[in-house]
């Protein structure tokens, strides 16, 4: 099991970190983000460092604990150096377009896909066939690559699709392969 939870996450210089009626807000140089603590959490701030607390020792709140930890440094890097995820679109003919919040998609349907990104995520489009996605929040900035993935996920057989970069896969043989 991990023990995170015991260790102090240290609050880099320019990050400010408050804690009033279970709401956790982070502001850093990139933005502000805010989260909610469970019930039986507590968090302590103070002499650069933030330590999280828990009122039991029962599984859920142990797993409770590592998990304020870990929100609690991924707002503090979020606010500080951002996250990026960044997608390859694979295929003859699969591109795609940034137009203002929209993403156009030209992945093999009849016509193109367009995706409308969440608030607080950017994306930008390098060789019409890499998409960078940025943003503060770690989740949100997730959860939109694995949505755009999702689109036209790559095929087993040819790989065409969209995919993460460095994503390994593995390439199944046709029927006549033997």
């Amino acid at each position: 099991m991990s023990r995170l939870g015991r260790k102090p996450v240290p609050i880099p210089a320019g990050v400010e970190v408050k804690v009033a009626d279970r709401v956790v807000s982070v502001k850093g140089p990139l933005g502000r983000l805010e989260w909610t603590l469970e019930p039986g959490l507590a968090l302590a701030v103070g002499d650069g460092q933030a330590k999280a607390s828990r009122a039991a020792d029962d599984p859920r709140s142990r797993a409770l604990h590592g998990l304020a930890w870990a929100e609690l440094n991924n707002m503090i890097v979020g606010v500080t150096k951002g996250y990026e995820r960044t997608l390859e679109i694979t295929g003859v003919g699969y591109k795609a377009q940034v137009q203002g919040r929209d993403i156009s998609l030209s992945v093999g349907y009849t016509h193109p896909v367009v995706f409308t990104l969440p608030a607080g995520v950017e994306a930008k489009v390098e060789k019409q066939t890499v998409i960078m996605i940025k943003g503060i929040d770690k989740r949100k900035v997730g959860q939109a690559a694995a949505d755009l993935r999702g689109i036209k996920p790559p095929d087993v057989y040819k790989q065409k699709g969209i995919r993460y970069a460095g994503e390994v896969l593995r390439k199944k043989e046709g029927k006549t392969g033997k």
